[in-house]
């Protein structure tokens, strides 16, 4: 067991790789009564052309099998379903699927056990019938027809369809009504061995366990399972350019949505890179507060002349394969902002970036980094989601202190770029 202290916030994680390849994180927070658990695999929405450990020949799937395997997890051959198990037993459950990976969760304050034993074993044991199968096809052609009116979902995909040709980040987790009515048992099966194998697959723990015993607690409900090679994952190539600068969507909205992406070279994810993709991710997060975050003199300017009406969200999503930054928010005037942004953008190149408001944002993220250790699930989902991308979380906190202006200038300069960025409009 490999035990990793953090001062900064006192607290250790306890971090095992069982025989059979899985990987098992303990992070115990003595007196709290919430405990959580979350189960993810490597696997998500673009994976979808790869090579079978022991194989030679790749395999394609259609469009949207990890959404879908998700959704069927939780039928069980007796005629159970395990979300309505767990519920009973007085805790909240969920699973979820991304672009990088599928976790199945829970977060209770008793029966942790009796749930930890309906979930490893849900997880372990799918159960899937041409019946079964062909039943899920009308529930997630109604969730995908939901999200096709909903302008969030419309105003985010928009934005990857201008940045990327090929990428398939692009593609709704969901699939299309086309590609899902392709999915059958075996096609759920066969991703189901190649991408639920426990050395592919990452466990954690959060809450008040003594580590030893609750990684004992873990093993004993893991099933035989020998190791496999690694899995081969076949991606398009993407140039760097981007798509289009601009696309409009009409919908009913009360104000106009707006996505402004930047699309961004990836680095390569892994332990071995971590630092450069930890160091990156921290330096883009404050130079989007320094640039329109809410004390930024842009955001000051379009808020009181009524362009924006909150500060938009803030983000930095990446991957072995796509790294974008995205920008959203809802405004009457959307290309005044995108306008104003890019005019704000060549003002720091320009002029440089300020100590004094470095200092500050530099602050107020490292806090919010801290704050994320206050609760539970947040910290399961992190160290999760985290690990998928080769990183401890704990690892951010360290790289805080070595981010300096000169280090910005270069991630300005270097991702920042006009013609790499887009504008997603959703109005009525």
């Amino acid at each position: 067991m490999q035990i990793i202290e953090n001062l900064k916030v006192k607290e250790k994680v306890y971090m095992e790789k069982l025989e059979n390849g899985l990987a098992v994180m303990v992070i115990p927070k003595k007196d709290v009564l919430k405990k959580y658990l979350i189960w993810g695999t490597r696997y998500g929405s673009i994976d979808s052309e790869f090579i079978v450990p022991g194989e030679k020949e790749k395999t394609q799937v259609p469009m949207g099998v990890a959404h879908f395997l998700e959704h069927k997890m939780f039928e069980q051959e007796n005629g159970t379903n395990s979300l309505d198990v767990l519920t009973a037993l007085g805790v909240n459950a969920n699973a979820y699927t991304s672009n990088d990976h599928t976790a199945y969760l829970f977060e209770c304050t008793e029966n942790f056990y009796e749930a930890m034993d309906e979930l490893m074993d849900y997880v372990q044991h799918p159960y899937f019938t041409d019946e079964n199968v062909e039943k899920e096809k009308g529930i997630i052609g109604q969730e995908i027809k939901m999200y096709d009116d909903y302008p969030d979902w419309r105003v985010y995909y928009n934005s990857l369809e201008a940045m990327y040709h090929n990428n398939p980040v692009k593609l709704d987790t969901a699939g299309t009504i086309e590609s899902i009515s392709k999915i059958d048992k075996d096609v759920l099966y066969r991703c189901y061995q190649t991408f639920y194998h426990p050395s592919n697959m990452v466990l954690v723990v959060c809450g008040d366990f003594e580590p030893e015993k609750m990684i004992e607690e873990v093993k004993k409900r893991l099933i035989p399972n020998k190791q496999t090679g690694e899995i081969t994952r076949i991606y398009p190539t993407e140039p760097e350019e981007i798509v289009k600068e601009k696309v409009e969507q009409t919908l009913e909205v009360s104000q106009p949505l707006f996505t402004i992406g930047i699309k961004d070279k990836p680095e390569v994810c892994g332990v071995e890179n971590k630092n450069v993709m930890i160091k990156k991710q921290i330096a883009i997060e404050i130079l989007l507060n320094l640039i329109i975050g809410r004390s930024s003199a842009l955001y000051q300017e379009l808020y009181q002349n009524g362009i924006l009406y909150a500060q938009p969200s803030l983000e930095y999503e990446f991957s072995n394969i796509y790294a974008h930054v995205l920008i959203t928010g809802q405004s009457n005037q959307p290309e005044e902002v995108y306008q104003k942004f890019k005019m704000e953008i060549k003002r720091f190149k320009t002029e440089g970036i300020d100590e004094k408001d470095f200092l500050r944002i530099k602050k107020m993220i490292y806090g919010g980094y801290i704050r994320e250790y206050n609760d539970v699930g947040d910290i399961a989902r992190m160290f999760l989601a985290d690990s998928m991308k080769g990183i401890n979380s704990f690892d951010y906190l360290e790289e805080m202190e070595g981010i300096n202006v000169e280090y910005l200038k270069q991630v300005l300069n270097d991702v920042f770029k006009e013609d790499k960025m887009v504008l997603s409009i959703v109005k009525n």
